[in-house]
């Protein structure tokens, strides 16, 4: 089991209520167990840090990123996140917002092929 800040808990559970229309849309296709039969889970707090969507079975986090990523402070912070997510056995993949409405069929493909 993953360790986690329980501080983020409520926080988590209010990003999972006001996802982004990205997330929401992501989420309407990975969401109970289509993928393979794999369980996400969203807004999981792993670490110091809360994951847009998150397979325990595959190690896989997925980040759906909007504009505030694409800032030097924001590149920064994601390769932060990137890197204590692989130091603790995890895959990322990161998504731009544009990608997932603009090219769903591939973000799913590349989602596939990581489970």
């Amino acid at each position: 089991m993953l360790s986690y800040n329980k501080d983020l808990k409520q926080f988590s559970q209010k990003l999972r209520r006001g996802m982004t229309d990205a997330e929401r849309l992501l989420w309407s296709k990975i969401r109970g167990k289509q993928l393979k039969g794999y369980q996400f889970y969203r807004q999981k707090v792993i670490g110091n840090y809360i994951v847009d969507f998150y397979c325990v079975k595959a190690n896989l986090v997925i980040e759906a990123d909007g504009g505030q990523h694409y800032s030097v402070e924001g590149a920064i912070k994601d390769k932060e996140r990137d890197d204590f997510m692989t130091s603790i056995g995890l895959k990322v993949l990161r998504f731009s917002d544009r990608d997932i409405f603009n090219n769903l069929n591939g973000v799913m493909e590349t989602i596939w092929k990581s489970l």
